[in-house]
């Protein structure tokens, strides 16, 4: 295993000459490049072309801290809040997903008595939110969209 340049997705790594392209590369213009940062991997079998692939680190789990801006999909709401899933903490995809809760009087800055969670949000919409207190094994990420650059990002209407 070699370690790649800290955080360089898109790091040339070899020709398509020299090897194969494995998990985590991909090919253009006749080189492999990686696609994730991680660790390189090279492989050889019975005398073909070694496969080139890059592997993240598994001990190093990104997780979302307070003030965190994050990426999420709304999956349920009521009344009260919302339930959505965190998918990327800033531009960073997660491995895997951690729950999370808007609640109504977190949606908006003003007027908040008069928020309604069914006007706010609807189930897939993709949410920009801000991590307000971490969760734990039983409890979710407590998150906030009163602010003016977050809120919903990509949503579909009724009509499609």
């Amino acid at each position: 295993r070699q370690r790649l340049s800290p955080g360089l997705a898109g790091e040339r790594l070899c020709s398509t000459d020299e090897a194969t392209a494995g998990g985590g590369t991909y090919t253009r213009h006749g080189f492999i490049f990686s696609s994730l940062a991680g660790c390189l991997e090279r492989r050889s079998e019975d005398g073909a072309l070694p496969v080139v692939s890059v592997v993240r680190d598994s001990e190093s789990q990104l997780l979302p801290n307070v003030g965190a801006v994050v990426t999420c999909k709304v999956c349920s709401i009521n009344s009260r809040f919302a339930k959505v899933h965190i998918l990327y903490v800033g531009s960073t995809p997660l491995k895997s997903t951690f729950r999370g809760t808007i609640r109504r009087e977190d949606i908006r800055a003003t007027e908040k008595d008069k928020v309604e969670v069914y006007k706010s949000f609807r189930p897939s919409d993709i949410v920009l939110a801000k991590v307000i207190s971490l969760g734990d094994a039983q409890s979710n990420y407590l998150l906030s969209t009163a602010e003016n650059e977050l809120g919903v990002v990509v949503a579909r209407s009724e009509a499609g």
